[in-house]
């Protein structure tokens, strides 16, 4: 393997700079020396290569994990690996502008929300090198005389990382802050399209500490990297974000093998405003959920469900506070609206709205995509009315600034449109009345509910889906336990060993 650094520091003229895999603690070109280009979702053009790495690649890093958990880092106590990680986030907080910048050029999110993103996610490791040695064993009252019993927390071993295009950092981050807390080491295989951000901040870990080995980063296609790597013997746990299809895919793998797993997927999140709402702050927290990241998230709240009585003048505030949004360059700091991050996603947004106006919604905003702005890829705010609950658009995900309107009558209709869907993401309740909070609260099936808000998210707090949204919690003390196995021992205080044809 050659390295890759000297090329991307020296790139000039037409050439490209250069982002390697990150192995061992350097980082370098891939075994085939193979690389493709990755490009800007605003003006379209290749500003990097990535290696295209390969099944051998995959085996030299996981290898690599596997010596560091069995050497240096197996041997550091949890509060050294804590104290790691709190280097490390001092060091996000250095670097955020520059990681910010590749991020915002692989994906084309807006500049304020990316730069907001990074720096935050120095708090997931602050929160996880706090806890790492605050993980505390139980000791067990049994029914069995002359033993004493306790359980003991261990490292699940090599984690696998999988993670979309969409925030790339961010959502790496709530898999592997707790996963280093818990002792483990980790592969992380980033989306083909958003590469160079996780490459860039894989440099950070020998500066904060960490032996080589405990983090590496293979880029790369999912079929030539991706599965190779779920199926990975030495693999013991595998966390993914992204689409349901490909989860399910990840979930089939995993259970061949029986490794443990974490996913996140997709959602088709309701956002439900009874006519006792402040209209003027329910307005901003639907736009808010949809709207935001060019609704490119997996808990956007797509559907949006409006008591009758205030249906009509929310729709028209809705579209008239949406109207003037602007979409353009994510760097501009007037931009309202980015561009949608892939061409294939560009495309499926397109395809989901013609659609919904093929199954008779109404499109009372937008609709249309935007060839004029940068290369195209934008796809402006678009609204559905007139919409039934067995629609694809009120049922599938679409990922994008597409919104769905329905109308219910009551409470009981309200948690049965809530419900009618495979998903269970996340919800949102917009009213004023605390019994009908509570109410709605218990009968929503979904794994974050937000009231009088929505896309509130924190390192202190669990979060995952019910039902097609996945399995397992990130974030919180629920997540570190996710990387971690529980181990039962038995010592006995007896002199003389038990009747051995009986059973204790």
């Amino acid at each position: 393997m050659t390295d890759a650094t000297d090329s991307r520091v020296a790139a000039s003229g037409d050439a490209l700079p250069r982002y390697g895999v990150f192995i061992d603690g350097r980082e370098c070109a891939a075994v085939e020396d193979q690389w493709y280009a990755t490009h800007g979702p605003f003006d379209g053009e290749a500003w990097a290569e990535i290696a295209r790495a390969s099944a051998a690649d995959v085996e030299t890093a996981v290898d690599a994990a596997d010596r560091a958990l069995s050497g240096p880092w197996s041997q550091m106590s949890a509060s050294e690996r804590g104290r790691c990680l709190m280097r490390l986030a001092d060091l996000i907080v250095e670097r955020a502008p520059q990681l910010a910048e590749i991020e915002m050029r692989d994906n084309g999110k807006l500049a304020t929300e990316v730069t907001g993103q990074v720096r935050y996610t120095a708090e997931y490791y602050r929160y996880y090198g706090g806890l790492a040695d605050k993980i505390e064993s139980s000791v067990i009252p049994t029914d069995k005389k002359g033993v004493f019993a306790y359980t003991r927390y261990e490292a699940k071993g090599v984690v696998a990382i999988i993670t979309p295009w969409n925030s790339p950092l961010s959502l790496t981050t709530w898999k592997l802050a707790p996963a280093l807390a818990a002792g483990c080491t980790v592969v992380v295989k980033p989306s083909e399209f958003t590469s160079a951000s996780m490459v860039e901040f894989a440099k950070l870990f020998e500066e904060a500490g960490f032996p080589p080995g405990v983090v590496n980063v293979i880029t790369g296609f999912g079929n030539e990297v991706g599965e190779p790597l779920v199926t990975h013997p030495k693999v013991a746990h595998i966390g993914f974000t992204g689409g349901d299809q490909a989860g399910r895919r990840i979930y089939e793998l995993a259970a061949r093998h029986l490794k443990t797993v974490t996913l996140e997927l997709g959602g088709k999140s309701p956002q439900i405003v009874f006519d006792d709402a402040d209209i003027e702050q329910a307005v901003k927290g639907v736009v808010s959920g949809i709207f935001a990241a060019s609704g490119q998230t997996c808990l956007a709240g797509s559907r949006l469900l409006v008591h009758e009585s205030i249906h009509d003048e929310f729709v028209e505030r809705l579209v008239a506070f949406v109207a003037d949004a602007r979409l353009g360059d994510p760097l501009d700091s007037e931009t309202r609206i980015g561009p949608i991050a892939t061409p294939g996603q560009f495309r499926k947004i397109m395809e989901y709205i013609e659609i919904a106006k093929g199954e008779g919604a109404h499109c009372a905003l937008g609709g249309n995509s935007r060839p004029e702005l940068g290369a195209g890829q934008f796809v402006e705010p678009t609204i559905f009315t007139g919409v039934t609950p067995k629609m694809r658009i009120a049922q599938e995900e679409v990922f994008g600034p597409v919104l769905v309107v329905m109308p219910f009558t009551d409470e009981d209709h309200a948690v049965e449109l809530a419900n009618d869907t495979s998903f269970g993401l996340a919800a949102g309740i917009w009213t004023r009345d605390l019994h009908r909070t509570m109410s709605m609260v218990e009968r929503v099936k979904a794994g974050t509910v937000w009231v009088n808000n929505y896309r509130a998210t924190s390192y202190t707090s669990p979060f995952g889906g019910f039902k097609q949204s996945g399995i397992g919690r990130e974030s919180g003390v629920d997540a570190i336990r996710e990387y971690l196995d529980t181990k039962c021992v038995w010592i006995s205080s007896d002199l003389q060993v038990a009747n051995p044809f009986v059973r204790r």
